[in-house]
């Protein structure tokens, strides 16, 4: 073995050192959070009361507690945020870009405005609701990538597209608050703001599958995603079928979306943050997609704990995670205009 090559392997094995650690602390963040929203509440169980719950077992008042009302929602906490965090990470390493998240291109908007017409509008269930937000970020995300495609595909161009869409939608959002009963506003705007409030064990089943296997997808990706995070020539003299991969990529991400804002509504920014934030935990050179799921479901659980019981007035976890986004993108567009526009 030549020296080079020492060096080679060398690095490549701190590298995934470093990935399994941060892997593993993320997912032991992650278990500690969950066990913590089990455990507040208006009734503290103990540890050994919250288990036997758990497996089954009938314990007057603690049962309906856990298993009815904390169990659905940090489920949901950690099944939406490790959606939003691969997939947004997913679209900002195929893009090159750190704008280019689901929540900034306008997707989730779409969404959202389905959501928003069918129950302001329609009067409708939330199930009907929820797949008419599905079909809608998806028809949007179609919408998106066709106008983008041109030539030959164009990150920025998809990102300018995106945001444009998305200003639109953000309009058609506010113009139909507008124009809605003032008495059913109240619930459209509990779920614009992206909630966990509500959530039960029935709403779970398709987000679980959705993230089981979209997610998974997009793990097994990992390697031709970092390989499309070189450029489209890059990637294509190394043997990759760009425009397929790219295609499989979006369609993956954008159900992973569309599903959690179906459930929880849009939760902000964690699509957006979540995989900077991976990046600089597990560095460069390998996937982020597991970690920056699980840097998702983190920063869920942790929003809705501060929102739950950090103020006098309990707020919706979208509202803590807004205000943690909001100076990272004026940061990040500050440095962009600094440096020319390279992130």
């Amino acid at each position: 073995m030549t020296k080079k090559n020492h060096y080679v392997e060398e690095g490549f094995r701190k590298r995934r050192n470093r990935f399994i650690t941060v892997t593993f602390l993320l997912a032991v963040f992650v278990l500690t959070l969950s066990i913590a929203m089990l455990y507040l509440g208006n009734t503290r169980y103990s540890l050994s009361v919250i288990v036997r719950v758990l497996m089954g077992e009938q314990i007057q008042g603690a049962s309906f507690s856990i298993r009815t009302l904390r169990f659905p929602r940090m489920l949901a906490g950690i099944m939406a945020g490790m959606a939003f965090g691969m997939a947004g990470s997913t679209f900002q390493t195929m893009l090159r870009n750190p704008l280019a998240s689901p929540d900034i291109i306008g997707i989730t908007s779409g969404s959202s405005v389905a959501a928003v017409f069918f129950i302001l509008v329609l009067e409708v269930n939330t199930t009907v609701a929820s797949i008419a937000s599905i079909l809608a970020g998806l028809l949007v995300a179609c919408l998106i990538y066709v106008l983008s495609r041109g030539a030959s595909f164009s990150g920025g161009k998809m990102i300018l597209i995106g945001i444009g869409i998305q200003a639109m939608l953000n309009a058609v959002i506010s113009y139909l608050l507008l124009r809605a009963n003032q008495y059913d506003v109240p619930a459209a705007l509990r779920w614009l703001s992206g909630s966990l409030n509500g959530i039960q064990s029935k709403d779970m089943a398709g987000l679980f599958w959705t993230v089981l296997i979209f997610g998974g997808l997009l793990f097994l990706l990992g390697r031709q995603l970092k390989i499309l995070e070189l450029g489209e020539h890059s990637a294509i003299t190394l043997g990759l079928r760009t425009n397929q991969t790219r295609v499989l990529l979006v369609m993956c991400a954008v159900f992973l979306i569309a599903v959690a804002t179906s459930v929880t509504g849009p939760i902000s920014f964690v699509a957006f943050l979540s995989g900077p934030i991976a990046g600089w935990l597990a560095g460069k050179g390998i996937s982020t997609i597991l970690p920056a799921g699980l840097t998702g479901a983190v920063m869920v659980l942790l929003a809705d704990i501060i929102g739950q019981y950090a103020f006098d007035t309990r707020f919706p976890v979208g509202i803590i995670t807004g205000i943690l986004g909001a100076p990272y993108l004026i940061y990040l567009l500050i440095r962009m205009n600094k440096s020319g526009g390279a992130a």
